[in-house]
C-alpha cells in the first residue's frame, strides 16, 4: 500500500466495457488507501457493479455525431457544460491524475484535465485505439493496453505506452485459479450462449439449430444456458423444445460468474470484456464479433486468442447452423481437445491488469512512485514493428 493518500478521478461511460475496468481500478486504487471518484453519463450511472465507496458525478452528454447541424451545437455545448463541471470538481477534488476510459462521455473530463495540466492516463480495452482516445493519444502523460497488438495506434504515441490488460470483476477473477470443469467423452457438455446485455438475436436465431445439427452422441449431453431479449425469448424456447435440447433460458443472469465457472464452451460476442473474463478465467469460445462495432474493434480483439488457440471466430455473414456445428464438433470432439482449448485461453489472461493499472496511475503525483511502476510490459502499435513481449500468465 502506498505511503501517501491522493485523489483520482475516473472518467467512462456509455456501457459496461468502459466501467467494469473502472469498476476495477477504482477497488485497487481504494485498496491502496487513495480516494477515488467517478465521473460518469446517466447511462453509465445506471451500470450495475460499482462499489459503495466511489462516488459518481454525471456530466451532461456530449456527442457530436450524424449529420443534423442542431445535433453537432447540442453535443458541443454538452461537452463544454461537462468540461466547466469537471473543472469545479477538480477545484475542491485536486486529483493527482486523471484516468479515462474511452468513449465519447469522457471527452468533456479530459479535456477539463488536459487544460488544468493535470497528469492524464488513458485505459484502451479494445484491440483498436477508439476515436475518443485517438484524439487524447498526444496529449495525455500515459496510454495503457489491453492487447499486445493495438491498431490506430499513432506509431509517435509509443513511448507512452504500457500494457496492463484489461482489469475483470474480483469475482470472476477468483475463479482463475479453478481447473476446468471436467469433460468426458460421458458427462454433460455444459454450453453458455450470451450477447451483451440484452443478449443477441443472431444468436436466438442461429445457436438452437446449430446445437440441433450435431452428432446425436454428443446433441444427448447438451446442457445450454442462453441470455436472449426479452422479446425472443418464447420462441428460442419453442426452438430449443423442439429439438429436445434442455435449455435455461433469461434475459439476464446475476450469477454470470458462476455460469461461467461451470461452462465447457462459451458462445457470444467479441467484446473487449467477455475477452477479458474469458482469459482470465480460462473458458474456450466461439465469438461472432458485432458487425457494426467501431472500427470492426470486436473481430480485432479475437485476434489474441484466436492464434493462441483458446478460440473460434466465426464472422456474422457465415454464422450458420451448420458452420456452429462444425466448429463446436472440431472443438468437443475428444475432451483433450476443450481442455487444450481452455488452457491457451487461460494463458491469453492478464490477472494483475487492475494491479498494473494501479501502478501506472500511482506514478503521477509523487516522484518516487516512479520506481514501483513496472514498466517492462510495452506494447507496439499495430504496425508492422514488433512488441516487446510480455510476462507469461501465472
Amino acid at each position: 500500500m502506498s505511503q501517501v493518500s491522493r485523489h483520482y478521478v475516473l472518467a467512462a461511460g456509455g456501457t459496461g466495457g468502459h466501467l467494469i475496468p473502472a469498476f476495477a481500478l477504482a477497488a485497487e486504487l481504494d485498496r491502496r488507501g487513495h480516494h477515488v471518484a467517478l465521473i460518469t453519463d446517466e447511462r453509465g450511472a445506471a451500470i450495475p457493479g460499482k462499489p459503495d465507496f466511489l462516488p459518481a458525478h454525471v456530466l451532461p452528454p456530449g456527442r457530436i455525431a450524424g449529420k443534423n447541424p442542431v445535433n453537432w451545437l447540442k453535443g458541443a455545448r454538452g461537452i463544454l457544460d461537462g468540461r466547466q463541471m469537471a473543472l469545479r470538481l477538480f477545484d475542491s477534488f485536486e486529483p493527482s491524475a486523471v484516468v479515462g476510459f474511452g468513449g465519447y462521455p469522457a471527452m468533456p473530463t479530459l479535456l477539463a484535465a488536459t487544460a488544468a495540466k493535470i497528469p492524464t492516463v488513458l485505459h484502451e480495452q479494445n484491440a483498436v485505439l477508439g476515436r475518443v482516445n485517438r484524439y487524447f493519444a498526444g496529449k495525455v502523460d500515459a496510454i495503457a493496453t489491453s492487447c499486445e497488438e493495438v491498431d490506430r495506434l499513432d506509431p509517435r504515441h509509443a513511448g507512452k505506452v504500457t500494457l496492463v490488460g484489461n482489469p475483470v470483476r474480483s469475482e470472476v477473477l477468483t475463479l482463475r485459479d479453478e481447473p476446468f470443469p471436467d469433460f468426458t467423452e460421458d458427462s454433460l457438455f455444459r454450453i453458455l450462449v450470451t450477447g451483451g446485455s440484452q443478449g443477441a438475436r443472431v444468436l436466438s436465431q442461429v445457436v438452437p439449430d446449430g446445437l440441433a445439427m450435431l452428432p446425436p452422441a454428443l446433441r444427448s449431453r447438451l446442457q445450454v444456458i442462453q441470455q436472449c431479449r426479452p422479446e425472443d425469448i418464447e420462441a428460442v424456447r419453442e426452438r430449443y423444445a423442439s429439438h429436445g435440447i434442455p435449455a435455461e433460458l433469461a434475459t439476464y443472469f446475476e450469477d454470470m460468474d458462476e455460469r461461467l465457472a461451470s461452462a465447457h464452451l462459451f458462445i457470444g460476442r467479441a467484446g473487449a470484456s467477455t475477452i477479458a473474463e474469458l482469459t482470465a478465467v480460462g473458458r474456450p469460445a466461439i465469438l461472432i464479433p458485432l458487425p457494426i462495432a467501431t472500427d470492426d474493434h470486436q473481430a480485432a480483439n479475437t485476434r489474441e486468442i484466436v492464434s493462441a488457440g483458446g478460440a473460434r471466430s466465426i464472422r456474422q455473414e457465415g454464422f450458420t447452423g451448420a458452420t456452429l456445428a462444425k466448429q463446436i464438433q472440431a472443438m468437443a470432439q475428444h475432451p483433450e481437445t476443450l481442455a487444450n482449448a481452455a488452457h491457451a485461453a487461460w494463458n491469453c489472461g492478464y490477472p494483475n491488469a487492475a494491479r498494473d493499472l494501479a501502478d501506472l496511475v500511482e506514478s503521477f503525483g509523487a516522484a518516487p512512485i516512479m520506481d514501483v511502476i513496472r514498466m517492462d510490459r510495452k506494447v507496439a502499435p499495430a504496425n508492422g514493428s514488433e512488441a516487446l513481449a510480455r510476462e507469461p500468465a501465472l
